[in-house]
């Protein structure tokens, strides 16, 4: 009973409770109004933002296009500055530079002429020596033996001739005095042929006696030869460079080898010319010689001699130059760079190395003229490293432009600046 009671109380509490207008759902009427209103408003925005983002893109697309045309325009009115290279004719003479060794002007390497012992050495390694001067004395005692008995057999031989003289002279007496009797009929026609033949047998025997006196003088003449062998004489001014015999060493004559001399006031330089820088090479050119070792001297020298053929496998010509060496500085056998001055054969022209464009086209320079660029194709003769030497395609005087940019073209403007702006 008491909880039947109660629900009536409950409900009105209910009634009595105030009632909140925001949280009370709106009639159906007015909700939808309400609705409308907030489509219609979002819309406006909607189409306000739309309408600034496309004024905003257009205005956006408007600059951009104003920029490419000014960036077109000043692409287009822009003139690049160029540091630019003279092209220059070349010198009269070409200065080529190559390696060389050095010879002694005069070597001899010197063998034993006779046999025999070494008796006395009068030089060593080192000495110089002059021309007639005594390197070696042999001893060959059986060689003053050998011409003793030359000697002895001329002798011999001499006599015989006498004696043969002297029976020519008695055979000529009488084949007269027989011919004469022959001819009067007081002797016989057959001694008179026996005394004829007689006179031609002792001009024979002469003839034979005369014959052995020369071949023995010829034999005494090879004789003391072989004496004056003994002494070993320089045929030159020079100096010993190598020494293989000593006293009492047994030489045998040509083969045993003995010292070897060189002349050294003038030395000989030879070099292999190239076939491309051979033209106008002729006796007399000059050379600058220079040794490593010797950095701040030169030897200046002229080219004496030329093979006239070039070497087949090489293609090089062999050239010796002269140079004066009075005081001894250069020594036969040292390595050497010569700088030869050839004379030009034909005009070239020279132009910096860094004006060379090399693409598809082949090897060709960008020339300036009235501040136009022509871009002229270009034949190489040779590379000197920071100079080409061309043969055409330019002319002296005429201005290249130095590292030029990828993007020059043939007559295209541009503005000539020096190294310093």
């Amino acid at each position: 009973m008491n909880e039947i009671a109660q629900f009536p109380s409950v409900e009105r509490a209910e009634r009595t409770k105030p009632v909140d207008r925001r949280t009370e759902p709106l009639p159906l009427p007015q909700r939808e109004a309400s609705r409308g209103r907030g489509a219609w408003r979002f819309g406006l925005v909607a189409t306000a933002l739309l309408a600034g983002g496309l004024g905003y893109g257009g205005w956006r697309d408007y600059q951009q296009r104003q920029e490419v045309a000014a960036t077109a325009q000043q692409q287009h009115d822009f003139v690049p500055r160029v540091l630019v290279g003279q092209v220059r004719a070349s010198s009269d003479t070409i200065n080529v530079t190559l390696p060389g060794t050095t010879f002694a002007f005069e070597a001899a390497n010197m063998f034993a002429r006779a046999n025999g012992y070494i008796a006395k050495r009068n030089v060593d390694i080192g000495d110089h020596v002059k021309a007639g001067d005594v390197l070696a004395e042999l001893s060959a005692p059986e060689v003053d033996h050998q011409i003793s008995q030359a000697e002895a057999t001329l002798g011999q031989a001499q006599a015989t001739l006498q004696q043969n003289q002297a029976s020519m002279k008695l055979a000529e007496v009488t084949n007269q005095r027989i011919g004469t009797l022959v001819k009067q009929g007081w002797a016989t026609v057959q001694l008179g042929d026996t005394d004829r033949l007689s006179l031609e047998a002792q001009q024979a025997a002469v003839g034979v006696a005369q014959s052995n006196i020369a071949a023995q003088q010829s034999l005494i003449r090879v004789l003391n030869q072989q004496r004056d062998y003994q002494r070993v004489i320089a045929p030159f001014d020079g100096v010993i460079t190598q020494r293989a015999v000593d006293v009492g060493t047994l030489v045998q004559a040509g083969s045993t080898f003995m010292f070897t001399l060189m002349h050294n006031n003038v030395i000989r330089i030879q070099v292999f010319v190239p076939q491309d820088q051979a033209p106008g090479l002729v006796p007399g050119v000059e050379a600058v010689v220079r040794v490593p070792e010797m950095p701040d001297r030169t030897f200046p020298g002229k080219v004496t001699r030329i093979a006239e053929a070039f070497a087949q496998g090489t293609r090089t010509l062999l050239t010796e130059i002269d140079v004066p060496n009075p005081d001894g500085a250069l020594a036969p056998g040292i390595y050497c760079t010569v700088e030869l001055h050839i004379p030009r054969k034909t005009a070239s022209l020279l132009i910096p190395a860094e004006a060379v464009i090399f693409n598809r086209d082949g090897l060709q320079v960008a020339a300036v003229e009235n501040d136009i660029v022509h871009i002229r194709k270009i034949s190489v003769a040779r590379d000197f490293g920071t100079q080409l030497e061309v043969r055409d395609g330019v002319k002296a005087g005429d201005q290249v432009v130095l590292n030029p940019m990828v993007d020059l073209m043939d007559g295209s403007r541009v503005a000539i600046r020096t190294s310093g702006t």
